[in-house]
């Protein structure tokens, strides 16, 4: 009975093990065909407080991506990450001339006529006056 038990479970290692190793192997060799998403940074102002980077920056994924400019606040230092979570995003490529003001809000410029994705007042706390 110990010859079978072991045969048995050797059978059921190799039955999981290559079918996973496939599929993993599968899955990876995928993931090279996907286009992957580039970021090119613009602009960077740090607040005057020294607790943020103003960055706007465009992202590209791919021939597919129309033009954009994107602002997001990240901590001073910190590069764009892929998934950053920006607080204006229009479908333009455009000069959105950052600044803070005296008051440590956020001052930018849309471009008259720029398709807005998105546009929030406010972003950790931080005002965002639009011109």
């Amino acid at each position: 009975m110990n010859a079978t038990g072991k045969f048995r479970l050797r059978n059921l290692v190799v039955l999981t093990t290559l079918p996973a190793l496939a599929i993993g192997g599968l899955l990876w060799g995928l993931t090279g065909l996907l286009p992957s998403c580039g970021t090119t940074e613009q602009a960077r102002l740090t607040a005057p407080d020294q607790r943020f980077d103003l960055v706007v920056f465009s992202r590209s994924c791919g021939a597919e991506t129309g033009p954009n400019t994107q602002a997001a606040l990240l901590p001073v230092g910190d590069d764009v990450p892929e998934d950053a979570a920006s607080f204006v995003s229009i479908g333009a490529d455009a000069d959105l001339a950052p600044r803070w003001d005296g008051f440590g809000n956020i001052e930018l410029t849309i471009p008259p006529g720029a398709e807005i994705y998105r546009q929030d007042d406010a972003v950790a706390g931080v005002a965002v006056i639009y011109r």
